[in-house]
């Protein structure tokens, strides 16, 4: 049994995919739910305007969910880009673009969801977004590929950090998920024919599939500094390579 009801609770991206399903099943719990991002749209009871890439737009988005809910006890720091790009082609400002919106964003937005929820004095957590490709070595995603997997260790360290004010922090790591960010994606040849045989459940997730992992982790009260696989078993793989998918044909797809 979830005892959500009657709680605050921030999402990133919540306009669209994981982020909307998530505030709608938080919603569902009775929790009042802020979405921050930078498109208006989705579930949230709160849509605030925030772009994650800037840290005066986030700290002025907490800002206005503190003055209108006075309080905070979850945060879903989920917020982010994909892109991709062979090794030897990719040039410096398109690494820069990825992390800072996937790494850096994901920092600041869990420090300012750590403080608010420090101040609210009750207790509370925080869900990250990490990604199966933070342990999967694909072709073409190295910037999305090392963010992903930095996730994973920011949350082991704020998880110690912040348990002193009973605020447990875990992530995420969904496989490959139908979401508006991975549409354009499947125009791959083979993309998606070959992730559903790498998957031993035969399928790519769906944002539902995510939304209920991270209400188990708002929910588990001794569970803190965990990533949470919610990818159909992609990664008992070694890799999700795709056939006649190389890193050149990759450069020449993104940059059509």
């Amino acid at each position: 049994m979830l005892d959500l009801d009657g709680r605050f609770a921030v999402v990133t991206g919540g306009a669209s995919g994981i982020g909307a399903a998530v505030s709608e099943r938080l919603q569902q719990e009775g929790v009042r739910v802020a979405s921050l991002d930078v498109r208006r749209g989705g579930p949230a009871e709160v849509q605030i305007d925030c772009d994650v890439t800037d840290e005066a737009s986030i700290r002025d988005g907490f800002a206005a969910v503190h003055a209108r809910f006075g309080a905070l006890h979850y945060g879903f720091v989920n917020a982010g880009i994909a892109g991709v790009g062979s090794f030897l082609n990719m040039p410096a400002d398109e690494w820069d673009r990825v992390m800072r919106a996937n790494l850096r964003g994901a920092f600041l937005t869990m420090q300012f969801a750590g403080r608010a929820i420090r101040d609210t004095d009750a207790g509370g957590a925080i869900v990250a977004t990490a990604s199966s490709a933070g342990v999967l070595a694909d072709l073409g995603m190295v910037h999305y590929s090392v963010a992903k997997m930095g996730i994973r260790q920011m949350v082991r360290v704020a998880a110690r950090e912040l348990g002193r004010y009973g605020i447990r922090v875990n992530a995420v790591a969904p496989g490959v998920t139908n979401t508006p960010m991975t549409e354009s994606a499947k125009e791959l040849p083979g993309f998606y024919d070959s992730l559903c045989e790498r998957t031993p459940l035969g399928r790519l997730g769906e944002t539902d599939d995510i939304a209920d992992a991270v209400l188990a982790l708002f929910a588990l009260k001794w569970v803190t500094g965990q990533t949470l696989s919610a990818d159909g078993g992609i990664t008992l793989y070694s890799g999700t390579d795709i056939p006649g998918v190389t890193p050149e044909a990759l450069d020449l797809w993104y940059n059509r």
